[in-house]
């Protein structure tokens, strides 16, 4: 039997039918308006099954797939426009569930300040299209000053800019200086970064207060980091009765948390508080290990940017005292991911993307690798898990029909080598080519 799209045409037009005559009319107009194309892909990587399909065509409609199949039992429809990806491996769209657009990886430390919340949101402009280039069509922005990922999520949204989709936190909620504090500055100036909440009351309001200006993740900062002055990576900073009033109050408000948490007891009194993902998670313990995996807890660790940070980071302006804090987690961090993943922790891909260059995210694949995920099952991590955690599992992740038809393609076989995608060369977002394939 063909595989067509003769089935949700049908379904349409009974919707179609029980609607009022101005409805149906206007509806009618969107269906005639509704552009099908047709990707013929030589391989397709289908992660729900955790396997490669050969020839493959996969039809879409506007922006949603509907139909994929075998490219000999597929019906195109006459008219439809074809993209022939027949000597490339297809993929859906990628999902970098920890970024922060708005970050220049070259001005980190004391050379940040001279950079304003209005100049960071107009550089994520440029960082949203690194990003969607490099293939991933969707991104978490955990963080941003002046609630320029806001900005930038709702004009990629309006069609005003090129980017990915976008999930987005605003400030960042933690202590007075603390980690999502900015402690750069002398007593003289007086300054507080506007997502500090000391106490359980204060942190709901600060929860309400990214809700009210448009954030759909809420952000914290359980434990100290690496890049921030003062404090260090692992020590605990929310207690655990502020981290259950954020996140009731995020979660009754219909958000997911995200907590940065480095060391093993803000670790696990975040995941005891119900966050729905522990990022960085560089000195679990296995008491952390336990309870995420008991929980469902995913766990997002950012294991290529330890390079990118002992490298270059001193020419970025990072402080020196940021630098020896990395050394002391970076490897740690890489071996935890391993113990991780070998005992059975929900994981998914995030990079800190602006920490290093924006469209290098594919770089971690291959640390992935290295410690201890098949590369199917690090796509699995950037595709069907991040959407899981994103909320968006019925949308995204995969190329399935009813979801947006995001793909990519790459010229060889990420299986055997997960640095192929980085050489992404076809990118689509919601139906529409924005990276074309290059010509033959």
């Amino acid at each position: 039997m063909k595989v067509n799209i003769l089935a949700a045409m049908l379904a349409a037009l009974g919707a179609v039918a029980s609607m009022p005559a101005g409805a149906q009319s206007q509806a009618n107009a969107a269906a005639a308006a509704e552009h099908v194309v047709a990707v013929r892909a030589g391989k397709l990587v289908d992660v729900v099954a955790g396997k490669v399909l050969a020839d493959q065509v996969i039809l879409i409609s506007g922006q949603r797939i509907t139909a994929v199949g075998p490219a000999a039992n597929v019906l195109v429809p006459a008219g439809a426009e074809r993209i022939d990806l027949s000597h490339a491996t297809v993929l859906p769209g990628l999902i970098d569930a920890h970024v922060h657009l708005t970050g220049d990886p070259k001005l980190h430390g004391y050379q940040s300040l001279g950079v304003s919340d209005i100049r960071a949101a107009m550089y994520g402009v440029h960082a949203a299209k690194l990003t969607l280039d490099a293939g991933f069509t969707t991104v978490r922005n955990v963080g941003a000053g002046g609630f320029g990922d806001i900005a930038l999520r709702d004009a990629i949204n309006d069609g005003e800019i090129t980017g990915p989709r976008m999930r987005v936190a605003g400030y960042a909620i933690g202590i007075r200086g603390g980690h999502c504090d900015n402690n750069l500055l002398p007593a003289d100036y007086h300054y507080t970064e506007n997502g500090v909440a000391d106490g359980p009351w204060q942190a709901r309001a600060k929860v309400r207060e990214m809700a009210k200006y448009g954030a759909d993740t809420i952000k914290i900062c359980a434990s100290g980091g690496v890049l921030s002055k003062g404090d260090e990576a692992g020590a605990q900073q929310l207690t655990l009765e502020e981290m259950r009033a954020i996140v009731e109050e995020a979660h009754k408000l219909g958000r997911k948390v995200a907590a940065h948490a480095h060391g093993a007891s803000s670790i696990r009194d975040a995941i005891l508080a119900g966050v729905d993902s522990v990022e960085h998670g560089s000195l679990i313990d296995d008491e952390g290990i336990r309870l995420a995996r008991e929980k469902g807890t995913y766990v997002v660790m950012d294991i290529y940017n330890d390079d990118y940070i002992l490298q270059e980071g001193a020419k970025a302006g990072m402080l020196p005292e940021s630098l020896e804090k990395e050394k002391m987690v970076g490897r740690v961090q890489r071996e935890n991911f391993q113990k991780a993943f070998r005992a059975g922790v929900k994981m998914a891909f995030g990079t800190d993307a602006g920490v290093y260059p924006h469209g290098d995210n594919a770089r971690q694949f291959y640390y992935m690798v290295k410690y201890g995920m098949t590369p199917m099952q690090a796509i699995q991590a950037a595709t069907i898990n991040g959407a899981d955690l994103l909320g968006w599992k019925d949308r995204i992740g995969s190329v399935s029909p009813g979801k947006y038809a995001d793909l990519i393609a790459v010229g060889g076989d990420p299986l055997q080598d997960p640095a192929e995608l980085t050489r992404v060369t076809f990118v689509m977002k919601g139906g529409a080519v924005v990276k074309p394939a290059p010509q033959k």
